[in-house]
């Protein structure tokens, strides 16, 4: 199985009613299963107006998953996981974390890897600007939709 028939089947899943899908081909077998959707957006941010830790109060950008505040609310742009897998922030257990809060990035820039099925997956910043936050601790898993960063535009 290559990552272009994984990505069918997280389509097929993500276009239909299906909640869970699993699937076996040549000894490879995937299970696919969808979460709850995310919770709709409150109407500042829908107006673009930010309310958060980095505002005009000066506050730095903070890693939530060190202030033991969820990861679901928060300023900038969430970068969600495109699949299933683990999470890890640099490209070898010795290596420096692609990204760490407070960084500028620009679009198209590696901000970490997704492993899934022996895979690594390079996911990258949809917008140029500063991460705000962290979302997950390295080496976890984590599912399809779920935020790994949010990046403060601009």
């Amino acid at each position: 199985m290559n990552l272009k028939d994984l990505r069918e089947l997280i389509d097929l899943v993500k276009t239909s009613e299906l909640t869970e899908l699993e699937w076996e081909r040549s000894g490879t077998r995937v299970r696919i299963c969808r979460s709850a959707p995310p919770p709709p957006r409150s109407a500042s941010a829908e107006s673009g107006v930010t309310v958060g830790r980095s505002d005009a109060q000066g506050a730095p950008p903070v890693d939530r998953r060190e202030a033991g505040e969820p990861a679901e609310e928060g300023v900038g742009v969430p970068i969600r996981s495109p699949i299933v897998g683990t999470f890890y922030r640099a490209a070898s257990p010795g290596a420096p974390p692609y990204v760490d809060v407070g960084d500028r990035v620009r679009r198209g820039q590696i901000l970490c890897i997704v492993e899934a099925m022996k895979l690594m997956n390079e996911i990258e910043s949809e917008v140029d600007g500063v991460v705000a936050e962290v979302c997950v601790e390295n080496a976890r898993p984590v599912e399809y939709g779920e935020i790994l960063f949010r990046v403060e535009p601009g």
